[in-house]
């Protein structure tokens, strides 16, 4: 939590923001300029800044296709991690939508016109809505989805990935305590694409499984005139 209460938390949300997103050359060639602004508002504990400046310096001299491929690995390989926030709740059913409709609304009435090129729960997108509001308005709206949050920072603390720091960062900001949760395993990419048997090769659904023989139920016709044969 803050010692006190920043009076901008303005260049702090947006250099988080941007922490979060693809690590391509031009991001990586604003890392010193993105350390600057996170020290400008004092709005992070020390320690809290020191991984964040250690991050910073890191892509900054990592191999170009080293950095893309490890983000890509960390937030688009698996739900448990993916930064697209609703999808930790409602995965892919259609409860998404309408919350999303009401992600957007809510950035509206703010006097906001979203069009950026990801979905509007995407965390980044969602942090530079944040930096456009009151620190008392951002800290409210981040922390009503500090359970959101907390289990993609429990997810980024298992795989010992670095960029754990910039979610513990958005969760201290709204002042919940950064602590990991279990993290349920998630089935391999490859078994949850796969293609369930028809039926599931069950006899009872209308299918023998290969090598056993199949049942067959005759039904009379009811319009069939009596004595005739099947």
């Amino acid at each position: 939590m803050f010692k006190k209460k920043p009076e901008s938390l303005r260049l702090t949300l947006r250099a988080l923001a941007h922490l979060l997103s693809y690590p391509d050359a031009q991001l990586r060639s604003e890392m010193q300029q993105l350390a600057d602004a996170l020290q400008v508002e004092q709005a992070l504990k020390a320690d809290r800044l020191a991984e964040l400046v250690a991050l910073c310096r890191q892509l900054a001299a990592s191999d170009p296709m080293e950095a893309e491929s490890r983000y890509v690995e960390t937030f688009d390989r698996g739900r448990s991690s993916s930064l697209h926030l609703f999808e930790h709740v409602h995965g892919d059913s259609r409860d998404r939508g309408p919350a999303l409709i009401d992600l957007l609304q809510t950035y509206e009435r703010a006097g906001l016109q979203f069009s950026a090129p990801e979905l509007p729960d995407h965390l980044p997108v969602v942090l530079e809505f944040a930096s456009t509001q009151p620190p008392e308005v951002a800290c409210g709206f981040l922390g009503e989805m500090a359970h959101i949050l907390t289990s993609l920072f429990s997810a980024l603390v298992a795989r010992g990935s670095p960029y754990a720091s910039v979610i513990g960062a958005i969760l201290e900001i709204a002042g919940q305590q950064a602590q990991a949760v279990p993290v349920p395993e998630e089935p391999e990419i490859d078994d949850s694409w796969d293609e369930p048997v028809a039926f599931d090769g069950c006899s009872t659904r209308g299918q023998a499984k290969p090598g056993q023989p199949q049942p067959l139920h005759f039904v009379r016709n009811p319009r069939a005139p009596e004595g005739a044969s099947l």
